[in-house]
C-alpha cells in the first residue's frame, strides 16, 4: 500500500505533530527491518508520545483501511516488525517512561518504550527484581517483550514474560482504549485477556501501558561451567540436575560447533575435544545458592563431566560467560546474513534434539550452530548464511523446515521466546491442527479489517 493522499497525513501530523511524521527516505528505511534478514520499506513512520495519540492514530487507520506496524526496538527474530505491505510503522520507542516502581505492592508501571535492562537495573537499585532476560536486554523494549513473550536464559526457574504481566494499557484495531488486569497478585475477574494480548505480536491491539509483577532481588548467583566429551552424558546431566530437586537459575548449552566457533574468535579456553558445554547458575541467599552449586558439581561428576569449574568470584563468573555470549558475534563473522531460531523439545529430548539438527547440518551442509537452554529444552539452531545467494537460501529453507518437523516430531513446539512473525507462518497450522481457526476467529473479532501488523502469525 502506498499512502499518497496529503489529507491523511496532514491529519497524522494534528494528531501526533508534525515532528513525529516521518516521511523521508532514510527514515523509511531505518525501519523496514528487524533482527532477521527480512524488510520492507513503509510510506510512513509516527512516533507517538501518549495513549491518546497511538489511539488517533489507529482510529484514522481503521477508518481509512491503513496496515499499522507496532515497533519497539525491532530486535525481534521472526520478522515480527517488518511492515509487509507498507502502510505505517508506530515507533513506541518515545514511550519510555517508568511511570512506578513500588516496593511495597511489588511491581512496576512502564512504557512499552522502556529498556529492558534499564528497567532491570532501576529495580535491583531498590532490591526488587524483573527476572525475564532476553540476550537483548540492553537495547529491546518492554512493549516487544510483551508482544513475543520474550524468554531468556532465567527462563527455566522464573519463567516468562507472560508470567510477569499483572496488567495492560491496550489500543484496539478501532482506536479505542481497554485495560486488562491489574495490580494485584490475584485477579481472576471474566477472561484472562491480559494474557491474551501478551504474546500477540502486535496484531490484536497496540501495549500502551504495562503493570509488572516483581520479587525480592536473590542475594548471591554462583556459576560454574562443566565440560562433556559425550552428548548423551551431557543430556543426562540435565535430567540428574532437575530431578534432584534443584532448579538452576540458568541452564545453557554449547554443542561441539558453537565451542569451536568461539574459540577460533574470542579463545574462551573451552576444550576444544569437548562435545558440549553446560553452563549453570543458581541463586538465593549465600547458602542456598552454594549448597546447590556444590550439588550441582557432585551430580556433574556422577554422570562423567569431562571439566568443572566453579567461579569464586563475579569477575570468574563472567569470564565463564563470555563463551556464551560471544557465540552470536562469532556467528555474524562466518557471513552476513544470520538466522536464528528456537525450536523447543521437551528436556529430556534435548540431546537427541542436538543430534538431529547435527544430521540436517550435514545432509545440507550449512553453517549451523547449536546453543541455547538446556534446562527448558528451548535451543537456538543459529544459520550462518548469504542471503544474496540463491542457491544457499533453497538449502537453508529446507533446512529450517526440518528444524520445525523436528522439534514438532520429539513433542515439541515451533517457538519457545521467538513468535512466530513471519518466518515460522507457514508451519503454524501444522502445530496448531484445529486451534489455528480458532486464533483466526479472534483476530477477527477484535481487527476485523485486518489493520494491525497484517501478514503476521498467519501466513499469506
Amino acid at each position: 500500500m502506498t499512502i499518497k493522499r496529503a489529507s491523511f497525513i496532514k491529519e497524522l501530523e494534528r494528531l501526533v505533530g508534525a515532528e513525529r511524521v516521518f516521511s523521508h527516505e532514510i527514515d523509511l528505511l531505518c525501519h523496514s527491518y528487524d533482527g532477521t534478514f527480512l524488510e520492507k520499506t513503509p510510506d510512513l513512520v509516527v512516533r507517538p508520545v501518549t495513549t491518546e495519540q497511538v489511539s488517533g492514530v489507529l482510529a484514522l487507520a481503521h477508518k481509512e483501511g491503513v496496515p499499522v506496524y507496532p515497533r519497539g526496538a525491532a530486535t525481534g527474530l521472526s520478522g515480527g516488525t517488518v511492515p509487509l505491505r507498507g502502510g505505517i510503522v508506530l515507533d513506541l520507542t518515545a514511550m519510555d517512561k517508568i511511570y512506578e516502581i513500588n516496593q511495597e505492592d511489588m511491581l512496576a508501571v512502564v512504557g512499552p518504550g522502556v529498556v529492558t535492562g534499564h528497567l532491570h537495573r532501576e529495580v535491583e537499585a531498590r532490591g526488587l527484581f524483573y527476572p525475564p532476560d532476553p540476550s537483548s536486554s540492553d537495547f529491546c523494549t518492554m512493549g516487544g517483550n510483551v508482544a513475543e513473550c520474550a524468554g531468556g536464559p532465567r527462563g527455566l526457574k522464573y519463567g516468562v514474560t507472560r508470567d510477569y504481566v499483572l496488567g495492560l494499557e491496550v489500543v484496539l484495531a478501532d482506536g479505542r482504549i481497554i485495560r486488562t488486569g491489574g495490580r494485584t497478585i490475584k485477579n481472576v475477574t471474566g477472561y484472562d485477556l491480559t494474557r491474551l494480548f501478551v504474546g500477540s505480536e502486535g496484531t490484536l491491539g497496540v501495549v500502551t501501558e504495562i503493570i509488572v509483577r516483581l520479587i525480592p532481588k536473590p542475594s548471591h548467583v554462583r556459576t560454574l561451567l562443566a565440560c562433556f566429551k559425550d552428548l548423551v552424558r551431557t543430556g543426562e546431566a540435565v535430567t540428574a540436575i532437575l530431578s534432584a530437586g534443584v532448579i538452576p537459575r540458568t541452564l545453557e548449552i554449547m554443542d561441539a560447533v558453537s565451542i569451536s566457533l568461539v574459540e577460533r574468535f574470542a579463545s574462551c579456553g573451552l576444550p576444544l575435544d569437548a562435545e558440549a558445554v553446560l553452563l549453570i547458575e543458581t541463586d538465593g541467599s549465600e547458602q542456598e545458592a552454594t549448597e546447590a552449586a556444590e550439588l550441582i558439581v557432585r551430580l556433574l561428576r556422577e554422570v562423567g563431566a569431562q571439566d568443572i569449574r566453579l567461579a569464586k568470584d563475579a569477575i570468574e563468573a563472567q569470564e565463564l560467560w563470555k563463551a556464551r555470549k560471544s557465540i552470536s558475534p562469532a556467528i555474524a563473522k562466518i557471513k552476513p546474513t544470520k538466522i536464528s531460531e528456537d525450536a523447543t523439545v521437551p528436556r529430556s529430548r534435548v540431546a537427541e534434539m542436538i543430534k538431529r539438527l547435527g544430521q540436517i547440518r550435514q545432509k545440507y551442509g550449512i553453517d549451523l550452530v547449536i546453543f541455547g537452554h538446556a534446562g527448558d529444552g528451548n535451543l537456538h539452531p543459529n544459520i550462518a548464511c548469504d542471503r544474496s545467494d540463491p542457491e544457499e537460501m533453497e538449502k537453508v529453507e529446507k533446512a529450517i523446515g526440518e528444524i520445525f518437523e523436528a522439534a514438532l516430531e520429539l513433542g515439541g513446539t515451533l517457538s519457545g521466546e521467538h513468535g512466530i512473525g513471519i518466518l515460522k507462518a507457514p508451519y503454524l497450522r501444522r502445530e496448531l491442527g484445529p486451534a489455528y481457526e480458532v486464533m483466526r476467529t479472534i483476530k477477527k473479532a477484535l481487527d476485523p479489517d485486518n489493520i494491525l501488523n497484517p501478514g503476521k502469525i498467519f501466513a499469506e
